[in-house]
């Protein structure tokens, strides 16, 4: 009992001065931290205006009618269009439209919204647009059309014999963030994972510590766990930071439990360092590491669903890339994070975080080397 006390103290030892090693190097805090949240600005902004559709436009009131002004207010209240006050003449509006400044122009004719015999305000609402601008231009004639057939029917009231039923289901949908999200959480723990060990390993071993370290009663397995808390801690702080970020800035809705997806991160910070502490261990150099580490990285990356669905993708590749390591990372955070699973929901990617963190630890231990 006494020397197994020992051992794990050693690893306590070792956990300490990996994770003071991390905190000092201020190459791997940005990579491990700052790197990842740059990514997360980037591709949360780029989510952001993907799932609100605008339209800049010009709008031309020629009327002078009540009406017709508060149409126009409308149309400035409005978040599908974005209404370019400079261009208050015709003239100025088609210039624009040529040089691809805007998407339309909304025209409002003089005798828009003047009362009619039948006493109801009446016009026309003309949508211009270039030859290259066709499906913008429909697409807001469309939606002017639809706004218009509201107003139409408050004064003249149709019985149609056919209609359309819109209703709520009670499943939720993922927005094009929580896809991102999810991803760049992969990509996180790519980078803790993976990057860390190939760029440490090596330069110990140039370094020579790894060999005195070999001459010491340390074993593998006490400087692998060791390894792994280290960068558990690190792991988990960044990732906590991007949830931080993630709530506050982008309003991502968690839906699933806290303990739930720490666990699982954890796990998959474990799996995913296995394969660099299997590509740092075996390297003798940088040269080694560097390419072998980049044809395992760059495939997960752009297959598992890091930038973009998987559904996007051919069914063939999707059955091939559902085994790649970084999969059930990325699925799995996303079931526990946006859909509200718990872990025994999700029991296919944590038996593949679990499967691949036995094969790729098995092969850890066999390649590493201490020189």
């Amino acid at each position: 009992m006494k020397d197994l006390k020992k051992q794990f103290y050693t690893v306590l030892v070792f956990t300490k001065i990996g994770t003071k090693r991390f905190f000092r190097d201020r190459l791997a805090i940005f990579f491990s931290i700052l790197f990842p949240l740059i990514f997360l600005f980037v591709f949360g902004e780029i989510a952001n205006g993907n799932s609100h559709v605008s339209f800049n436009v010009a709008v031309i009131n020629q009327s002078n009618s009540l009406f017709s002004r508060q149409i126009v207010s409308q149309f400035n209240k409005s978040k599908i269009f974005k209404i370019e006050s400079n261009l208050n003449t015709l003239k100025l509006a088609k210039n624009s439209m040529e040089n691809g400044q805007i998407d339309g122009t909304i025209l409002l004719s003089p005798s828009f919204g003047k009362i009619n015999q039948d006493h109801i305000p009446s016009g026309t609402v003309q949508v211009l647009y270039t030859q290259n601008d066709q499906i913008s231009g429909q697409t807001i004639s469309t939606l002017i059309e639809a706004q218009l057939k509201e107003i139409n029917q408050r004064f003249i009231k149709v019985n149609q014999p056919f209609r359309v039923i819109s209703t709520q289901l009670s499943q939720k949908s993922l927005t094009t963030f929580d896809y991102t999200f999810s991803g760049l959480l992969g990509f996180s723990i790519i980078g803790i994972g993976i990057f860390g060990p190939i760029n440490v390993f090596p330069e110990l071993k140039k370094q020579g510590i790894l060999r005195r370290l070999h001459t010491t009663p340390l074993k593998v397995w006490q400087y692998f766990m060791a390894t792994m808390f280290s960068q558990a801690i690190t792991g988990v702080l960044s990732i906590g930071i991007q949830f931080i970020v993630a709530l506050e800035v982008f309003h991502l809705k968690i839906s699933g439990n806290y303990i739930n997806i720490l666990i699982y991160t954890i796990l998959s910070i474990f799996m995913i360092l296995g394969i660099g502490l299997a590509i740092g261990g075996w390297a003798k150099n940088e040269r080694q590491a560097a390419p072998l580490s980049n044809i395992i990285v760059f495939p997960m990356l752009f297959l598992s669903g890091t930038f973009f669905p998987r559904f996007d993708m051919p069914i063939w590749l999707q059955k091939i890339t559902e085994y790649l390591p970084l999969t059930p990372v990325i699925d799995g955070l996303r079931l526990l994070t946006t859909d509200g699973k718990n872990l025994l929901q999700i029991k296919t990617d944590l038996g593949l975080v679990l499967i691949w963190l036995i094969i790729v630890y098995i092969i850890a231990f066999k390649v590493f080397k201490w020189e």
